[in-house]
């Protein structure tokens, strides 16, 4: 709270106080029910913004005047634009699970879109050797190395975003999103698999998919839905993502298209091959 109050901010805290249990909720702010608080009190007290920090402050989470949540991958369509404005034509990193509204953003404003894995390590190396000023995840990981050192700090990336808010008195945070293309996408869904064999699950998954479909192999399969696929389902627009867990035995899964009808049709494509290899159900997170 004093870095934002020194920053000339008017800050109202909620469970601001130091304690290992975490008695509220986890501090995870990808979990949407873990920003239900935050979201409630913007409202409440007509705020222009909430930011949430996980435990070690290297992840963030916010929501807009409204209280709805702004993803990881919408907040790099903020910060990419102002970088882009100075630094024309760089490379913008981001994960495989951000929106192709993201990468559409990037090309827009005149920089490179580059997807990589998912993963801090992964992503801070990527950023290093493509000399890109901006980097970042779905999860709320944002790494800066224009004005700072290149590293995931949600205390720095949220000065960013006020500065960004500060320069355009009186305009809505949300608006700074305006124009930008509507996607749907899922919650991420973790199937449990065995550390030994998720890898090779994956690799499966992608060979049937890479004779009907363009896949993406970065970091798993990203199965594209677009016309003109070899497949029977060229009306869909969106895509698909299996991608073995860095941390965890289990598959993570998630989906994006343009309505919320095609995107429970990828949905159904995607796990029906990933439920026929496992014989397990899958459960959202």
């Amino acid at each position: 709270m004093k870095l934002l109050q020194d920053l000339g901010c008017k800050v109202v805290g909620i469970y601001c106080e130091s304690d290992g249990n975490f008695p509220n909720h986890p501090p995870n702010p990808v979990v949407a029910e873990n920003l239900r608080d935050l979201s409630k009190k913007v409202k409440e007290t007509k705020s222009e913004l909430g930011i949430a920090y996980d435990g070690d402050g290297d992840r963030i989470g916010v929501v807009d005047e409204e209280g709805r949540i702004i993803w990881g991958d919408k907040l790099l369509i903020i910060l990419a634009k102002e970088i882009l404005e100075k630094l024309p034509g760089s490379p913008i990193i981001f994960d495989v699970k951000c929106s192709n509204a993201l990468a559409e953003s990037i090309k827009k404003n005149g920089g490179t879109p580059l997807m990589w894995k998912t993963g801090h390590s992964l992503i801070e190396d990527k950023l290093r050797k493509e000399k890109s000023p901006l980097a970042g995840e779905l999860s709320g990981h944002i790494y800066f190395a224009d004005d700072w050192f290149g590293f995931d700090d949600a205390l720095y990336t949220s000065a960013r975003l006020l500065q960004i808010l500060s320069r355009e008195p009186g305009k809505k945070f949300s608006r700074h999103l305006s124009g930008i293309k509507q996607y749907y996408a899922s919650p991420e869904i973790r199937v449990p698999a065995p550390d030994a064999q998720k890898f090779l699950m994956v690799e499966e998954i992608k060979k049937y998919f890479q004779s009907r479909y363009e896949i993406s192999d970065i970091d798993g399969v990203k199965v594209f839905f677009k016309e003109g696929c070899k497949s029977a389902e060229s009306s869909l627009e969106g895509w698909g993502l299996v991608r073995a867990s860095n941390t965890e035995a289990s598959l993570v899964i998630r989906f994006e298209a343009t309505t919320p009808e095609k995107l429970e049709q990828i949905k159904k494509i995607i796990m029906e091959q990933v439920e026929k290899r496992r014989g397990i159900n899958a459960t959202a997170t």
